[in-house]
């Protein structure tokens, strides 16, 4: 071996060690999940990482929806998640918007706090369980610091990443074929925490909508409401990175069971209907049983 390539080498591991000191030398306990989380971010900063990219955020969507009733509901759905649960004793700052977007079917939390969700998804959604359930999803992504695991995660990946290319490399390129494969191989292992990360935002959701006073069973229908948008061409799930909705049902199921095993209390309702053209209807606001429809 050459001098030239023996230092290459070199430089490739300590890049490497060095990557991987510094991502399993960070350890933090969430106190939501109770798990141990290599985490470099703090709260602090994921609050203000997610204040500064809301605006962008927005714009890729079209921007924020005009209708000043629409985002007021959404956001005092929101709000009730987060106040009567868990996540309202986090530092958090969660704010929930609704998107002008029409065509497309989404929903989605910023580190921090910011929760979005497109007017398409909403236009789809019956009633305030459904979007309850929807953001009690997002809102346990920021709760299981979902963002900040894959921020780590990531850049951990790339500094590997990086490191496969200078060890392999040669003064005629021939890394980067290497370095390609690494690559590959990083967004797989990251794609695999994205759907155990959405799961585990199912199972949260299911907590936090439960403790508004919202039926958990709402949040098994918006699964259908997904699988029902998709068309029915969705990809493999194991290239996806967010679990085929059945799988998600399941994982719901079996949440409300162990929160539930007696069943699910009378007490939890649908709440108010939701217009199909996105507007929530005029109807009583109580949330007793007899006022709304059962499940």
């Amino acid at each position: 071996m050459n001098r030239s390539r023996l230092l290459r080498l070199s430089i490739g591991v300590v890049m490497a060690v060095v990557g991987l000191l510094s991502y399993y030398g960070y350890r933090q306990v969430n106190p939501v999940t109770g798990e141990t989380q290599h985490i470099t971010l703090t709260q602090d900063q994921e609050v203000a990482l997610g204040l500064q990219s809301a605006p962008q955020m927005a714009d890729d969507f079209g921007g924020l929806d005009p209708d000043p009733e629409v985002q007021s509901d959404v956001e005092g759905v929101g709000q009730l998640v987060v106040s009567r649960s868990v996540a309202g004793k986090t530092p958090y700052q969660f704010r929930f918007r609704v998107l002008a977007d029409s065509e497309t079917v989404n929903a989605f939390a910023l580190p921090g706090g910011p929760v979005f969700i497109t007017r398409a998804l909403l236009n789809r959604l019956e009633n305030e369980a459904q979007l309850a359930g929807v953001l009690g999803h997002e809102v346990g992504h920021v709760v299981g610091r979902h963002s900040a695991e894959q921020i780590a995660t990531s850049q951990l990946a790339q500094t590997l990443v990086g490191a496969v290319g200078v060890a392999t490399s040669n003064e005629s390129g021939g890394g980067q074929q290497a370095a390609y494969v690494a690559a590959f191989v990083a967004q797989m292992a990251q794609l695999k925490y994205g759907r155990s990360d959405e799961l585990q935002a199912d199972s949260l959701g299911v907590g936090l909508m439960s403790d508004a006073g919202y039926d958990p069973r709402a949040l098994i229908n918006v699964m259908d409401i997904l699988a029902r948008s998709s068309g029915g061409s969705r990809q493999p799930e194991f290239l996806s990175s967010h679990p085929d909705p059945g799988n998600r049902q399941q994982t719901i199921l079996e949440a409300i069971a162990e929160r539930f095993p007696s069943g699910v209390p009378a007490s939890l309702t649908l709440g108010r209907e939701i217009r199909l053209a996105g507007d929530v209807a005029e109807t009583s606001p109580s949330r007793s049983a007899s006022s709304t429809r059962s499940q």
